[in-house]
């Protein structure tokens, strides 16, 4: 029976492993042959048998976070278990809309600086079944979710999907969710690594994973910091070529939106203003319609002082705006930026507000071990060990509402260099202070203030005015009394700089502006609270009455940057009439240039040369070139004054007629009339030995291709089309800038070198309008530059041919009664230039 038994079973046994492979028989065979020696051994065929596949979807909580955790908790608790990191999302956190900050921490040379931002998102943890999805949110089109058309919205706005997680457990209260993150931060994920235009430039091919990895994930109470290094192979890295590698340590501040959004506060561009704008398709409109909104920080009143702020005494907010001081900050400079900060303490006291923007130095390691300046929980004024010469003050906002949730202002070291060449050339003249190459710290440490008071402006909400500096009369700037109640600006928005006006004889003088009247108006605009007011639209007639009540008055204007048309809206100028501030700018470069080489000596360094020299040299021709741009610019000008419909008056007006023909006699005598007192052979003999003519030329030049352009010859044609006699017409304009470059002609004198290259360089502009087209500008940029001319159809080439025609017979006669035989040259070479362009053939 037991034999009958074992032969049953060697026969399934065969059946079945034939069925699954013939090597399985063939080792049953084998296994037989053994049977018969008696030797128990356990078929291969029947070994112990599979372990089942895992069950799919999350496992139990303990399996997934073990006892090997490292466990933070915070806004995510988070784990990290051997160098993997999980993010433990509460329940009542998933659908929350929070912002993605990404800043280089530290970087390589050539790469940026440590502290500089990269990239904004806002981004929401959602749960899909066993998946966690960060979706990227935007709230470029809008609707109210009651609104039947918010469905459409949604439908043309599906979000992209950043991450997909799986879940991996439940949370230990089964509402939240455990997933691994490690992935995020260690692969290549652009949203918040290197960014693509340095990935461009650099040539980057792909993220060396070995060489990238995360340092640390820390969560705090209302955000999560995580710090990752990520190294990129790269065919041409900035620096360290060698190695064909860009190493990065990046920070991204993860912080969480407040559920109830602040309430907007809507946009007038007659006070200027950072903002933002949505399409609403919810507004009762019968076309789709943008709503802009401000950028500006939460300040609040608390409830218990809202009849003290009835009354009109000042209230601290419920939470100030603070500004740390990097710890990197040279010690001589923290008191001066921090005290740049608090300069718009009295802007805020207009607002109703007392004690609502606070500057502290960063605290030490002891102090606190977990601040870190790029936690986008702090502002902080960063600085950077750079040679830039700048400075900025950007903003991070909630895109739903507005709000300012942090700012980091950039401050590179050498922008201390830059304030000192503005510095000394607009003001060496009258202030012995400036008569250096290196400051008292008491003066660079009020120029660092300066510079910061503006930067903050920025983080504040506010853009640069550069219609303030227009409002005060010229003369003005010239007086004790007046600058020291107005300073010499309105605005520190503006690009005001500093006083070039102000004469040697003039005693006492306020030499740069400080944050005045337009800044504390506009700060008031935007932060006073309208308690009474439940939505924005209730704000609105208040805000236009305060608006209206400053209407007409210049110190109260708005004018945008970038308007290279309007006279009263450019950089760097000061006062009401760029001729005569001009002309007072020249009187004081012409006390300055003789005693350049005295100014930049040093006693104690007799051995240095004279890279100081020239480039304050350099420095004089920079600011004689902006004076003629001020005063180019009223040619062919067009003021913007912007007004509501309600004010019912024009917002364009052209510059008057006799303001334009002063402008082109002006260059006539100060630029094209050579301006041989810069040309001092004491200074050229020491910084070159070759390039004195071609400055000259530079700016000459540059001038007269900024007359002759396509949109400013636009605007005088228009102008007349328009205004008829009262225009300064583009024949008027031709002839004065031709009596003003070939007075010559007239006399057969002597043409020299500046004025040879000038009237070449006529020519050629006039040939260059005669034979091409104003370049095409795409499309999203036309809105910063205006319409464009079509040249072939406009009467700019018709003008241009007869101004052609002129000059020939012009210098046809001049050339026989000129004796000069370089002069002589110079007029046969330009008569056949004309004639070229009259007729190429």
């Amino acid at each position: 029976m037991k034999k009958f038994t074992q032969i049953k079973v060697r026969q399934v046994l065969m059946c079945l492993l034939f069925l699954g492979s013939v090597l399985f028989a063939e080792e049953s065979t084998a296994q037989n042959k053994k049977k018969k020696n008696n030797k128990k051994e356990t078929p291969a065929a029947v070994a112990a048998p599979k372990p089942p596949a895992s069950k799919p979807g999350p496992k139990p909580y303990s399996e997934v976070i073990t006892s090997k955790a490292k466990t933070k908790e915070g806004l995510f608790s988070v784990h990290e278990i051997e160098g993997k990191y999980f993010y433990e999302i509460p329940g009542e956190m998933l659908g929350r809309e929070m912002l993605i900050v990404t800043t280089i921490a530290k970087t390589a040379e050539g790469i940026g600086y440590g502290g500089e931002r990269t990239n904004t998102l806002l981004v929401r943890w959602d749960k899909e079944n066993d998946n966690v999805l960060l979706r990227v949110v935007s709230y470029s089109n809008t609707a109210a979710d009651s609104l039947p058309i918010s469905i459409a919205v949604k439908a043309s706005n599906l979000e992209p999907i950043l991450q997909k997680f799986d879940v991996k457990a439940m949370a230990k209260d089964d509402k939240g969710v455990v997933i691994e993150v490690t992935d995020l931060f260690s692969k290549d994920v652009q949203a918040i690594g290197l960014p693509k235009n340095n990935r461009t430039q650099y040539k980057v091919t792909r993220l060396d994973a070995d060489r990238s990895y995360i340092e640390r994930i820390s969560p705090y109470p209302m955000n999560i910091e995580a710090r990752y290094v990520m190294t990129y192979a790269a065919s041409e890295p900035p620096s360290n070529s060698s190695t064909g590698l860009i190493t990065v340590e990046m920070n991204s501040s993860m912080v969480l939106l407040p559920e109830e959004p602040m309430m907007q506060r809507l946009a007038d561009q007659r006070v200027g203003w950072f903002s933002r704008s949505v399409v609403d398709f919810g507004l009762d409109e019968q076309k789709a319609t943008s709503r802009r909104f401000l950028d500006r920080w939460r300040l609040e009143v608390k409830e218990e002082d809202y009849d003290k702020f009835r009354r009109g005494e000042l209230v601290e907010p419920k939470e100030p705006i603070v500004f740390y001081i990097d710890p990197a900050t040279p010690k001589q400079w923290i008191p001066y930026l921090k005290q740049g900060v608090e300069d718009w303490q009295a802007a805020f006291e207009e607002a109703g507000f007392k004690n609502a923007i606070i500057a502290k130095d960063a605290p030490t390691p002891e102090e606190d071990p977990e601040w870190s300046a790029e936690d986008a929980r702090y502002s902080v004024i960063r600085y950077f060990a750079s040679d830039i010469q700048n400075a900025y003050g950007p903003h991070v906002s909630d895109p739903r509402s507005g709000e300012i949730i942090e700012s980091d202002i950039g401050w590179y070291h050498n922008v201390m260099n830059l304030l000192r060449n503005w510095f000394f050339i607009q003001t060496a003249a009258v202030n012995p202070e400036a008569r250096g190459v290196k400051f008292r710290e008491e003066v660079m440490g009020r120029l660092i203030q300066f510079v910061s008071s503006h930067e903050v402006g920025h983080t504040l909400g506010l853009p640069h005015n550069f219609a303030s500096s227009h409002a005060y009369p010229v003369d003005s700037l010239r007086s004790a009394s007046f600058t020291d109640k107005y300073s010499t600006a309105p605005s520190i928005m503006d690009y005001a700089r500093f006083n070039y006006i102000a004469q040697p004889e003039d005693k006492n003088v306020s030499l740069m502006p400080n944050v005045g009247p337009y800044d504390k108006y506009s700060i008031a605009w935007g932060y006073r609270p309208i308690l009474d007011a439940k939505t924005p639209e209730e704000e609105q007639p208040i805000l236009d009455k305060w608006i209206l009540e400053k209407a007409g008055d210049p110190v109260y204007r708005f004018g945008r940057q970038g308007n290279n048309y309007d006279p009263s809206t450019q950089s760097e100028d000061l006062g009401d009439d760029a001729m005569k501030a001009s002309e007072y700018g020249i009187k004081n470069l012409k006390v300055i240039l003789p005693n350049l080489m005295d100014w930049t000596a040093e006693d104690d360094k007799p051995y240095k040369g004279y890279a100081d020299l020239e480039e304050m040299y350099g420095q004089v021709i920079g600011q004689y070139n902006r004076y003629m741009g001020h005063v180019r610019t009223n040619i062919g000008g067009v003021y913007e004054i912007y007004k509501s419909t309600g004010q019912n008056e024009a917002v364009y007006q052209h510059t008057d007629k006799a303001t334009q023909k002063r402008a082109v006699q002006f260059l006539n005598k100060e630029l094209f009339n050579t301006p041989n007192w810069m040309m001092d052979q004491n200074i050229i003999s020491r910084i070159g030995d070759f390039g004195a003519l071609e400055r000259i030329r530079g700016v000459q030049v540059g001038a007269l291709n900024g007359i002759l352009e396509w949109g400013r010859l636009g605007r005088v044609i228009e102008n007349e089309a328009l205004n008829g006699a009262d225009a300064y017409t583009m024949t008027e304009l031709f002839d004065d800038l031709r009596a003003g470059i070939w007075t010559e002609l007239g006399k057969g004198s002597v043409i020299d070198v500046h004025r040879r290259s000038l009237q070449r360089a006529h020519i050629e502009r006039l040939e260059y309008l005669m034979s091409n087209d104003e370049p095409s500008i795409p499309a999203n940029f036309r809105r910063f530059v205006g319409p464009q001319i079509n040249a072939s159809q406009s009467d700019i080439r018709p003008m241009v041919r007869g101004e052609l025609k002129t000059l020939q017979r012009q210098i046809t006669s001049a050339i026989g009664r000129t004796s000069d035989r370089t002069s002589k040259l110079h007029l046969e070479d330009a008569l056949e230039r004309v004639k070229s362009i009259l007729d190429p053939k």
